[in-house]
């Protein structure tokens, strides 16, 4: 916990966790002590959280074209927010912190946000289902509470409130996307529709470097942020509110150039 506290961390604080646990490298209880390790630093009053999303063995139905979606979805098991696995590629801490009792998660299969700690339930109840990292979303949240992103170990590309900025920047044609879902309702297993901001391949057809990880580089050449070590890692704190803003008029100067 030294090294969280010599990161800023305080009980009370409120942050969103991006972490590689093979870079962390080997800690007291492993996965779950890293998690223990968190809740000691964020105490019982404060809150961290971090997206899981879900993994999916029907993602590829939203490559084929939109009219055979919904038939397709027929053999698959409906979304159950408190069973399914956290997406891989979002890192195995994710799964552990899921799996850890006390974490709260939202209801929905795409934009699905597991918290521990105080309000932790008020946080993750009535998710947007359109646009479910834009207003209205945990990541708003995070920016309007004075939270913070805690990054220990994870690649540049991986700071998840930048999807809010996306939502954010003043820019003309920004890719959507439809993704059909299957989901349990009041009347049984259904399918539904869920529209967003394009958070897979970028918001416009951008051909260089992932732009989210090209956006922590120039956020962290201003001096913004703390950083240290968690583990045998390097880590980072960067206010949400802060990086969001700089994400937002990065995109509208750079994104706008792409035609």
């Amino acid at each position: 916990m030294g090294d969280l506290r010599a990161l800023g961390i305080r009980p009370g604080d409120i942050a969103m966790v991006h972490a590689s646990l093979r870079r962390i490298g080997q800690v007291q209880g492993r996965a779950a002590g890293v998690v223990a390790a968190l809740d000691a630093a964020f105490g019982p009053d404060g809150l961290w959280l971090m997206v899981l999303g879900a993994e999916d063995g029907h993602a590829w139905v939203n490559e084929r074209p939109e009219p055979e979606r919904e038939a397709l979805l027929a053999d698959a098991e409906p979304f159950d927010c408190l069973r399914a696995p956290a997406q891989a590629d979002v890192g195995a801490l994710a799964e552990v912190m899921r799996q850890t009792p006390g974490t709260v998660v939202s209801d929905h299969p795409e934009g699905r946000f597991g918290a521990r700690g105080a309000q932790a339930a008020q946080w993750m109840a009535d998710p947007p289902w359109h646009d479910y990292y834009g207003p209205g979303s945990p990541l708003q949240r995070l920016c309007e509470a004075g939270g913070r992103v805690l990054r220990l170990g994870a690649d540049d590309d991986t700071v998840t409130v930048l999807h809010f900025a996306e939502y954010l920047a003043d820019l003309p044609n920004k890719r959507r996307v439809r993704r059909y879902r299957k989901v349990m309702g009041p009347n049984g297993p259904h399918v539904r529709v869920v529209e967003c901001l394009d958070d897979c391949d970028g918001i416009v057809d951008w051909q260089g470097p992932d732009y989210f990880g090209l956006i922590v580089q120039a956020y962290r050449a201003t001096g913004a942020g703390v950083t240290g070590w968690f583990g045998h890692s390097r880590a980072e704190v960067f206010e949400a509110a802060g990086i969001v803003e700089f994400g937002r008029a990065w995109m509208e100067r750079e994104l706008s150039l792409v035609r």
